[in-house]
């Protein structure tokens, strides 16, 4: 039998009170949330600067923004369940891209009552997944699956944790070169 890599950081309480940024892919890497579109600016008064600067900024990637399709709508919204179904949890910043989102999670047990069970990360992914998993089902993609897993890390200080965020910000500004990134 093949023995798996470990994804979690050996004895780690992943129930703990930290901020994790969390990664999760489609199977097959599947662009089946939406796709990268070309951002468009709505005021016309400054239309001719506005072409010159997309001109060049749109070779840099700079104006990408996701649109997400039925799929990718259904994503979100299973992310903003998590706090909602999970009190103690914080979706501090997100984006669903065309085949994976990633997040900062944030779990708080200080906002609840001690009689509440405080679930593990791996927990609460396997909720947001099992749920999502269904709904995406029900609209009759049956071959929707997730990729086994996902990728976490323990965000330690206020750097990290700005850098992070950033990211999550610039990722759809960057998906040409994403590691991530599959042609349609």
């Amino acid at each position: 039998m093949k023995r798996r890599k470990r994804n979690r950081m050996k004895g780690f309480d992943y129930s703990s009170d930290h901020l994790y940024f969390v990664t999760i892919c489609v199977k097959d890497m599947l662009c089946c949330f939406g796709e990268i579109i070309e951002g468009t600016s709505r005021d016309l008064s400054v239309q001719e600067d506005i072409n010159k600067s997309n001109q060049s900024n749109s070779k840099k990637g700079h104006n990408q923004k996701m649109q997400l399709n039925k799929y990718g709508l259904i994503v979100k919204e299973r992310l903003g369940w998590l706090p909602v179904q999970y009190p103690y949890v914080s979706i501090h910043n997100s984006v669903v891209m065309p085949n994976h989102l990633h997040l900062i999670l944030e779990i708080d047990s200080s906002s609840v009552s001690k009689e509440i069970k405080i679930k593990s990360l791996s927990s609460l992914m396997g909720a947001f997944k099992t749920t999502a998993s269904k709904l995406i089902h029900e609209t009759g993609f049956l071959e929707f699956a997730w990729h086994r897993s996902f990728h976490d890390h323990i965000i330690r200080d206020d750097k990290a944790y700005k850098n992070i965020h950033a990211y999550i910000d610039e990722n759809p500004k960057n998906w040409f070169e994403d590691d991530l990134f599959r042609s349609v």
